[in-house]
């Protein structure tokens, strides 16, 4: 069942220098229990995109269209859409968000019961004993020993992974039935990762929730995510369930997105591949395939066609769509 579903959605910031298209017409969906992993570079609008539907961009510099339908416990709602009043009552309530930096997102100058307790009550009303005892059931929950005595301490007494454990027992102490958590496991070593990415798991099957897992790392996609949606210069260029995409990668994009990363079945003395060039600015995108500058394969379709067409998503095999003129026509 559809949880979230995003159409045509698009995010623009006006610059001295132009428009900063930073999201163009993007569609993607949802369904409840399911892991969605947005991957990309830096720059590919990943994290726009989902500020955008936690309404965290400010209206004044940042222009936003499309529909995000939601179906929340009061029903469905389109969050793009909703008055910043009336948005506030679902987010952090039914739509919750892990941000990159706990040290940043967490404030230095409360204690991390303060705000925990907090986030609990903007929308329950109880008392502080209620709250204080879910702010230490979800220390529990999340790992951290000891929670009682815990929730005196403040953001700079723990160590990065610990933070990101707190960042996600905040997250989830109203029970979201999304959970954003853009990149979770960045700056942290690989054992940790492997731990944050566990528990992230173990939350989803306890609360039955659906989580968006946005990140550059197809190596921390593979073990974590249901469906992968591939993002380049603002746009969706493949989505597919996270096998085939491994599997089959169709993109030329993605495929350097999978050969920069180690793999166990590759002589250990292979060096890693890298993509050529930089991504193109965001104020003055080219006509055609944006990715065709830094394409090794633009000889293999005629015409000049890449340079001068903007290929649109298109069906290649079930549940797999590419944005690519290499091989086209050869799914349904």
């Amino acid at each position: 069942m559809t949880l979230l579903k995003v159409d045509n959605l698009s995010v623009s910031f006006p610059t001295p220098d132009g428009l900063v298209r930073a999201v163009n017409d993007i569609s993607f969906s949802v369904d409840r229990g399911e892991t969605l992993a947005i991957v990309g570079e830096s720059g590919s609008g990943k994290t726009v995109t989902n500020l955008a539907l936690m309404g965290l961009l400010n209206s004044k510099t940042a222009q936003v269209s499309g529909t995000a339908t939601f179906e929340s416990h009061n029903g469905s709602v389109d969050l793009l859409n909703l008055p910043k009043g009336d948005l506030k009552n679902y987010r952090g309530r039914d739509v919750a968000m892990i941000f990159q930096d706990p040290m940043s997102s967490l404030h230095p100058y409360y204690s991390i019961g303060d705000q925990i307790m907090e986030a609990h009550q903007i929308h329950n009303k109880v008392d502080k004993e209620v709250s204080r005892k879910r702010a230490i059931e979800l220390l529990e929950l999340v790992g951290i020993p000891d929670p009682a005595s815990r929730l005196k301490s403040y953001p700079h007494q723990f160590s990065g992974g610990m933070r990101q454990r707190v960042m996600i027992a905040m997250s989830l102490v109203n029970n979201p039935s999304l959970l954003i958590a853009d990149e979770p496991t960045t700056a942290l070593d690989v054992t940790v990762q492997a731990q944050i990415l566990r528990l992230l798991k173990d939350l989803q099957d306890e609360f039955k929730m659906a989580i968006i897992l946005i990140t550059h790392d197809l190596g921390v996609v593979a073990g974590a995510a249901d469906r992968v949606n591939v993002m380049y210069a603002g746009r969706v260029v493949e989505s597919a369930g996270v096998f085939d995409l491994y599997a089959k990668p169709s993109m030329p994009y993605t495929q350097g997105l999978l050969d920069s990363i180690p793999r166990m079945d590759r002589p250990h003395t292979q060096r890693l591949s890298a993509i050529p060039g930089q991504p193109p600015s965001m104020i003055a995108v080219a006509p055609g395939c944006a990715f065709a500058p830094r394409c090794a394969r633009v000889s293999e379709v005629p015409g000049n066609k890449c340079m001068t067409q903007l290929p649109e998503l298109t069906l290649r095999e079930a549940g797999h769509v590419t944005r690519c003129f290499i091989g086209e026509g050869a799914g349904a």
